[in-house]
């Protein structure tokens, strides 16, 4: 009955495209979920990537903040009184030198004691600095002289010590000293090579610590 219709090539064209019809259905129909699974691959992956990006942000974050508060370890703050011009708090940065303080005072009045007075001594944060008239008793070099003795007989030993004591030592703030009790808590100290091992620390900084410590 087509055939009083159609041509005989138009019959065969009219079924190839029926043939497809019906393969397209029959494919839906045995796979129904092939195209949200393509969906869910691709959730799947824009998800990873989003975490992936926030992982990455919070690597970025704390390494920002590691290196404010190994900014905020190198600053410190000095007390200097006496012959100077302009007493009172300075801020230095850590490895700084006596001379350096009196500089920002403002320099040494001409009453000031300059023979009793080491220029050269290297500050720590939180020190009080007086510096003595011309004739008058130095108190300073007096310090300086059983400073040197106590950091020879009494060294800080850094697996019993309290943050306080940590904060005698030069360059040693609130921050690093609480990443050492945190270390020692965590791992104990073998030697005092170890403190390399806590952040803030590093081979210059532990020069000027190495005499002053000990592991016991």
């Amino acid at each position: 009955m087509m055939g009083d219709y159609f041509t005989k090539k138009e019959q065969i064209v009219i079924l190839i495209i029926a043939f497809i019809i019906i393969l397209t259905i029959g494919f839906k129909m045995v796979y129904p979920n092939i195209g949200s699974s393509k969906k869910q691959v691709l959730s799947l992956k824009t998800h990873d990537d989003e975490e992936l990006i926030v992982k990455h942000r919070e690597v970025d974050e704390n390494k920002n903040k590691d290196k404010i508060e190994d900014d905020e370890s190198d600053i410190i703050m000095i007390h200097i009184s006496g012959q100077v011009y302009r007493p009172g708090i300075v801020e230095l940065e850590y490895g700084k030198r006596l001379i350096d303080a009196i500089e920002l005072a403002g320099g040494l009045t001409e009453d000031a004691n300059i023979d009793s007075i080491n220029l050269a001594k290297k500050l720590s944060d939180e020190e009080k600095i007086y510096i003595p008239k011309i004739g008058e008793e130095s108190d300073l070099s007096l310090n300086i002289d059983l400073m040197d003795e106590n950091n020879k007989s009494n060294k800080v030993n850094i697996n019993t010590c309290t943050i306080d004591e940590l904060k005698t030592l030069p360059g040693i703030g609130d921050v690093i000293a609480g990443r050492i009790i945190e270390y020692r808590q965590s791992n104990g100290f073998k030697n005092i090579e170890d403190l390399m091992n806590v952040s803030g620390i590093g081979n210059k900084k532990f020069e000027d610590l190495k005499d002053l410590v000990t592991v016991e």
